[in-house]
C-alpha cells in the first residue's frame, strides 16, 4: 500500500478537511464542510430528494471526505463517477453521495438511520480514517462500525465496506490492528471489502491532490472503478 510515503496521507488533509489542524501547511475547511459535488446524471448529495421524480433504486455512498469528494471539482467525486459507470453499463440506479468531510465512525452512527430511511439497495460504508488520526481507540471505532453495519443489515440493505490505512508514524502494531478491523468486520458480516479505497490512486501522478491525501477528479474516477467489481454483482440490469 505504499506506506513509506503515507506519512502525509490522511495525517494532513483529512484533518484539514475536518476543520482541525495539526500539520504544517494544512488548510482547514470551514466547519461543517460538505462536498458540493454534483453532476447531471447523479442525484443530489446527502439526503435531499431529487429535484424531479426519480424511481430508480438507490445506492448510497456513506462516508467522510474521501466519499464527499473534498477538494475535487463539483461533479467529480467517486460517487459521481460511479453513477456514470453504472449509466454507461445500462444499470438503472441512482447513486447518492452521503459523504461529509471530517466525519468519524461516531458521526456515521448518528447518521445511519437517515441512510436507512432512504431505503437503498446497497450502501458503501467508508469510515475510519479520522478515527485513527485522532487516536480514537480501535475498539471504539470497531464498535461504531459494528453498529452501522448491523443497522444496515437489519434493514436488509446490501453492504460494501471500504477501508483506509494510517501513516507509518502511528506504529506498526496500531496500524496492523487498525487494518485488521476492516477485515474482521467484513468476515463477521459476510460483506465484500475494498481494503484500501485509494488503491491504484495513491502515488499515481495526477491522481492525488497536493495535500497528498484526497483524490483528484482523475483519482476519484479510479476509486469508483475500485468499487465497481464489488458493486455490480449486487445489482440487476433492466431488461
Amino acid at each position: 500500500m505504499m506506506l513509506k510515503s503515507f506519512s502525509m496521507l490522511l495525517c494532513c488533509s483529512l484533518l484539514a478537511a475536518s476543520g482541525l489542524t495539526g500539520c504544517t501547511g494544512a488548510k482547514p475547511a470551514p466547519a461543517g464542510h460538505r462536498s458540493t459535488a454534483k453532476s447531471s446524471d447523479a442525484s443530489p448529495p446527502a439526503f435531499g430528494p431529487p429535484p424531479t421524480k426519480d424511481d430508480r433504486p438507490v445506492i448510497v455512498a456513506f462516508g467522510d471526505s474521501l466519499t464527499a469528494g473534498y477538494g475535487a471539482p463539483a461533479g467529480r467525486s467517486y460517487p459521481d463517477y460511479l453513477q456514470r459507470d453504472l449509466n454507461a453499463r445500462g444499470y438503472r440506479y441512482r447513486v447518492v453521495n452521503a459523504g461529509i468531510s471530517g466525519n468519524t465512525t461516531k458521526d456515521g452512527v448518528s447518521r445511519v438511520d437517515r441512510i436507512v430511511a432512504m431505503h437503498p439497495v446497497v450502501t458503501i460504508v467508508a469510515f475510519g480514517g479520522n478515527d485513527g488520526l485522532r487516536g480514537i481507540p480501535i475498539a471504539d471505532s470497531e464498535k461504531n462500525l459494528n453498529t452501522i453495519l448491523s443497522t444496515l443489515r437489519k434493514a436488509h440493505i446490501k453492504i460494501i465496506l471500504g477501508g483506509i490505512t494510517l501513516p507509518p508514524n502511528y506504529g506498526k502494531i496500531y496500524i496492523s490492528k487498525f487494518d485488521a478491523m476492516y477485515a474482521k468486520l467484513a468476515r463477521q458480516y459476510h460483506v465484500p471489502l475494498l481494503p484500501f479505497m485509494l488503491q491504484n490512486v495513491y502515488g499515481v501522478p495526477g491522481d492525488i491532490q497536493s495535500d497528498d491525501t484526497h483524490a483528484t477528479a482523475k483519482g476519484n474516477k479510479q476509486v469508483a472503478k475500485n468499487f465497481l467489481p464489488l458493486l455490480l454483482p449486487m445489482l440487476h440490469k433492466s431488461a
